[in-house]
């Protein structure tokens, strides 16, 4: 009897048949990728992207943002012919972009436009991450260049939801220059009395970081969103010191003063409209 109490038994696992395995059709379902939990597709666009497990800020595409923010059928997009092109013949780039726009539905990776959030009129820009990685090419920054001309001009305020990997690589130097282009496009707006919002998603960094994206009235980000400029690894070489564990992300920088406020997906369309409409009543009263 002893014997068979502590004798080793073999171990076997039950393998399901043919019948009993249950086929989930592709893309029906979504991990997250902080809890590593799985949700029905359907059940993720109800949150806005966000875990309902973890609460982790997922990507949000353009359109889905605009299409939570606006109210239906005010949304007017600008400047949607601008695309990019190859100014320094770079391999295979006009490739790449073909494919980023069959595989996302746009034509670059921003979208640009006004309408009404709760019946208080705006101008914004959104930028896509699915589209080369958010980058600012030429075309980025011309269309947020010309984003806030049309603010400017038609005294609108001006709200920026960033996402980027920083500036486009294939057209180095001409992409380095958006960042001079849209900042002083930014100056001639706040000269005129212009309100400008700026919200970082993941990821926020690069010539991104360093330009538009940190010259907001407001800044504000999405929680555990990644800002910075440099990579982590090159910033722990370059100082040979070991970075904090939360370093670059938005927790990191509203403790070091660079964020005004850390806005979750679910809060920011009610606090954006509590500033528009504080900011048309001080214009009602000026």
């Amino acid at each position: 009897m002893a014997k068979f109490m502590f004798s080793k038994r073999k171990k076997y696992a039950t393998i399901p048949s043919e019948h009993s395995k249950v086929d989930v059709p592709e893309g029906l379902m979504q991990k997250c990728d902080k809890c590593h939990k799985i949700f029905y597709r359907k059940e993720m666009k109800k949150t806005l992207n966000v875990c309902p497990n973890c609460g982790y800020h997922h990507p949000l595409k353009a359109w889905d943002r605009i299409e939570d923010l606006f109210d239906e059928g005010t949304f007017k997009e600008w400047d949607k012919q601008l695309t990019s092109v190859n100014p320094l013949d770079f391999p295979d780039y006009e490739e790449k972009i073909k494919k980023d726009r069959q595989k996302t539905g746009l034509n670059e990776g921003i979208i640009t436009g006004e309408g009404l959030i709760n019946g208080q009129a705006t101008s914004v820009a959104v930028m896509d991450s699915s589209f080369r990685m958010g980058s600012m090419g030429s075309a980025i920054g011309e269309k947020i260049t010309r984003a806030i001309e049309n603010a400017r001009e038609a005294s609108l305020p001006f709200i920026i939801f960033t996402a980027s990997g920083g500036a486009r690589m294939q057209e180095g130097v001409l992409s380095l220059m958006q960042m001079a282009k849209t900042s002083v496009a930014i100056k001639r707006f706040s000269d005129s009395g212009g309100l400008m919002i700026s919200i970082m998603t993941h990821p926020t960094t690069g010539g991104v970081s360093a330009s538009f994206a940190s010259l907001g009235d407001y800044n504000f980000a999405e929680p555990g969103a990644l800002i910075g400029f440099a990579g982590r690894r090159i910033i722990e070489q370059t100082i040979r010191e070991k970075l904090p564990e939360d370093f670059q992300t938005a927790e990191f920088q509203l403790k070091h003063g660079q964020l005004d406020r850390i806005v979750p997906r679910e809060e920011m369309k009610d606090l954006l409209t509590t500033l528009l409409e504080m900011h048309q009543k001080g214009r009602n009263d000026a």
